[in-house]
């Protein structure tokens, strides 16, 4: 009696011995049916059949016993382990972000070493990609400038979860690069456009059929319609103004040098043509 009163003050002891009750319980049982059903002389394949279906009966009958048994102190240790989580999560918030900013890049296939890229208004060049962080080496500093800074930028990799990643090299070789000139109001944009689309063909000519096959070479590879590689002039105009467009092929490395040699062949003819007319006259 008096050990039957001690394991009343410790409810725990009470359910250690019955849970090893309730197991030599099923053993046993799961014996002697077992015996019961090889002396049956049933055929080989169904008694192999209940001797798996009997283990696995015995397994998860005891897995129920156990947890109604402890069913209080397994939702305390749930709780306890559900807490260790999240401090685990909140702990290496940043860390689980840059490992699935790296799953999103691997499975998307944005971009790659060597690649020119934008992304959060930072450009550069890929030289380093690692499981949480990607280096940049700067281009810039303007959108319109395309050299070289000598500045790294190292990203995490969390960012190409919220950023969208413009990769500038996707056509490989060469790329349709745009250039913006403004015009004073009253120019004559027609002579301006001409004078445009003549210097862009002169600065890209040594390169346009190689830029028309890459593009016809992309084109094919990922079932798109080739663009046309000739430049192009658009014409947009705001309130009384009027900016020409141009859209001309230029590889991917040299596409600054590309824009800046149109843009100087193109002043210095514009202010030629401007200065001919003022000088006939001195010469009469």
């Amino acid at each position: 009696m008096d050990t039957i009163a001690e394991l009343g003050e410790h409810p725990e002891a009470v359910k250690v011995l019955v849970s090893v009750a309730v197991l030599l319980f099923i053993v046993a049982g799961r014996r002697i049916a077992v015996r019961t059903f090889e002396n049956s002389g049933l055929p080989p394949e169904r008694r192999n059949r209940f001797l798996v279906q009997s283990r696995n009966a015995a397994i998860l009958l005891f897995l129920a016993s156990v947890t109604v048994l402890w069913a209080e102190q397994l939702q305390t240790v749930a709780l306890s382990l559900a807490a260790i989580a999240a401090a685990m999560v909140i702990a290496t918030k940043e860390l689980i972000l840059c490992l699935s900013g790296t799953l999103l890049r691997i499975s998307a296939r944005s971009f790659r070493l060597g690649d020119r890229i934008e992304i959060d208004g930072i450009r550069g060049d890929v030289i380093d990609i690692g499981p949480l962080t990607t280096t940049l080496l700067e281009v810039g500093p303007e959108a319109s400038i395309h050299r070289l800074t000598g500045r790294t930028v190292v990203l995490p990799n969390a960012v190409f979860l919220t950023s969208p990643v413009a990769n500038e090299t996707f056509t490989e070789e060469f790329v349709l690069h745009t250039t913006r000139i403004d015009l004073p109001e009253g120019a004559d944009w027609e002579s301006a456009e001409r004078l445009l689309l003549e210097v862009a063909g002169e600065v890209c000519g040594e390169f346009v059929d190689d830029a028309d096959q890459n593009m016809q070479r992309i084109g094919h590879k990922h079932g798109l319609e080739p663009p046309t590689v000739s430049p192009r002039v658009w014409v947009t105009t705001k309130e009384d103004s009027v900016s020409l467009i141009l859209r001309y092929p230029a590889p991917i490395r040299r596409r600054g040098q590309v824009e800046q040699a149109i843009l100087r062949a193109y002043l210095q003819r514009r202010d030629v043509s401007r200065a001919t007319p003022d000088a006939a006259p001195q010469g009469a």
